[in-house]
């Protein structure tokens, strides 16, 4: 299965961004294809636009750990941009992997991973597109595995009809476990063709087969009962928890991106899960228990990725990142190894309650201050005591004196609009609080060039979350209230210009 860039080239120079996908990244990797029935053969596919997929950290970590098996290659597909498509089906160019521009059709599996449910959609472009029947049931033995895996993946029934397979959880193991799987079906000899694969699969207990599992459903509406309909089938299916992610310290060997990208630092995910329990939040609920890596396996991590990659930015990743047991231990240790250079460190986004003067310092220490994120969620008191986030105004406001004090000069306030028992009084809270957090700054810094950004986005109930029922704010309400907030944080002169204010219109949740 040879490149078919000689398709691709000359269409390239008719669409925008066309270096995304030209693929040679540094540290990308294209291995030979093949004969050997041992091989198997992954296209992993982030379904949105190279700027976000690239610098997944998912499909980062499973190209590498699946490049490193000898039998097995995996190669990387992004959503192609409208341009392009419109294109590729004029002259009839399948979907290609960006690393050997090989057809995503051939490879055995067509792993997917699902950040947000918005990704549905790409998925059934880059199926159509690859020539890949887009319901399960109509493919063949001449289709790859269609596998679903991500946050968006941990309840698969709105995509089942789309996918062969899901996996729920983390997916280190799990993948290498699949391709030995696949491995030993072709090794036999294909025995049964796509169904004995499948069932293959199934039989472990740690991937889900939609198609062999049948749902009833009460008089209301509400699912009563899961059953296998054949046997061999587990009734239920596990999630995959790592144990230790010391054991697995990727990547080791970050993608550089060709073209600009939403996020361009090294991230290293310094703990999974989360213990706090929101109420809105899948991926705390999801990924839980708290696993923690090392300090030395973080230096470690660190040292290996920068000099990889050359990136000047750590970012130490996490759903709470302050809340690491070591995180002050970390963060001295890395100033002090990278103090002098131009390598800046960023916490991705704080706990209010979490960040202190000594944290703040460490991260400031070459000189080099980016912005800080705080996510207090709800607009007022109240708001927050519902959502179970147990952080006050007081705590807020003590959190960015400490940052401006500190040296930053702009603090960055995540909030959330359409929760559950909200009222416009609520969001207009919002405007006020960022009118303290600019008092406070301005008499902590003695300064008046303080910046303070709002951003706002719709709650969505999510799966496996205590609000995955509640109801949802209709996309008209959300923009009537994010307006009021608007004209409220205009109001007055004295703090208009310094406060910035970033949303999403009301519809995209809703499709979500």
């Amino acid at each position: 299965m040879q490149s078919h860039f000689s398709l691709l080239e000359p269409l390239l120079p008719r669409v925008r961004k066309p270096v995304q996908y030209v693929g040679g990244e540094l540290n990308s990797v294209v291995k030979p294809w093949g004969e050997d029935a041992c091989t198997v053969r992954w296209a992993l596919m982030y379904p949105d636009a190279y700027e976000v997929g690239l610098p997944n950290q998912g499909i980062q970590i499973l190209y590498e750990v699946l490049n490193e098996q000898p039998d097995t290659l995996a190669e990387r597909a992004y959503a192609v941009l409208p341009d392009l498509e419109a294109l590729m089906r004029e002259h009839n160019v399948p979907a290609l992997t960006v690393d050997g521009h090989r057809p995503v059709g051939a490879f055995d599996l067509l792993g997917v991973s699902f950040a947000t449910e918005l990704g549905y959609t790409n998925l059934l472009t880059a199926l159509d597109l690859s020539g890949i029947p887009l319901h399960a049931r109509d493919r063949d033995d001449r289709h790859p595995l269609v596998l679903a895996g991500g946050h968006a993946a941990f309840n698969p029934e709105p995509v089942a009809d789309f996918i062969d397979a899901a996996v729920l959880g983390d997916g280190e193991e799990i993948v290498t476990a699949v391709s030995e799987v696949v491995r030993a079906w072709k090794r036999d000899g294909r025995p049964g063709g796509r169904e004995e694969l499948l069932a293959r699969l199934a039989a472990s207990g740690g991937v889900y087969i939609p198609r062999f599992y049948d749902a009833t459903y009460a008089a209301d509406g509400t699912l009563a009962t899961v059953r296998p309909n054949r046997a061999g089938v587990p009734e239920r299916v596990h999630k995959h928890t790592v144990a230790n992610l010391d054991a697995w310290p990727y990547p080791a060997k970050p993608l550089v991106p060709l073209a600009e990208t939403v996020h361009e630092r090294y991230s290293v995910e310094i703990f999974r899960g989360c213990t706090r329990g929101c109420r809105f939040c899948q991926a705390g609920m999801i990924t839980r228990p708290v696993r923690e890596r090392s300090i030395t396996t973080v230096g470690a991590m660190v040292d290996t990725g920068l000099e990889a990659s050359g990136l000047a930015e750590v970012g130490l990743l996490s759903l709470s990142s302050a809340d690491h047991s070591e995180i002050g231990e970390i963060a001295t240790d890395l100033a002090d190894r990278y103090e002098g250079t131009n390598t800046s460190l960023s916490l991705p986004s704080t706990r209010v309650d979490a960040f202190n003067v000594t944290l703040a310092d460490e991260l400031a220490r070459n000189g080099r201050r980016s912005g800080l994120t705080f996510a207090p969620e709800g607009g007022s008191e109240r708001m927050r005591k519902v959502i179970n986030k147990m952080v006050t105004s007081d705590d807020l406001i003590r959190t960015v004196t400490t940052a401006y004090a500190g040296g930053w000069r702009h603090v960055k306030l995540y909030f959330m609009c359409g929760l559950p028992t909200e009222t416009d009084e609520d969001v207009l809270e919002i405007a006020e609080l960022a009118r303290q957090v600019i008092r406070a700054g301005r008499e902590a810094s003695g300064r008046r060039d303080i910046r303070c950004t709002v951003s706002i986005g719709g709650f969505v109930p999510k799966p496996h979350t205590p609000f995955q029922w509640a109801a949802q704010l209709d996309h008209e309400g959300t923009d009537a209230r994010l307006r009021r907030l608007r004209d409220e944080l205009r109001r007055d002169r004295d703090y208009a210009k310094a406060i910035g204010l970033r949303y999403h219109d009301g519809k995209p949740g809703i499709v979500e």
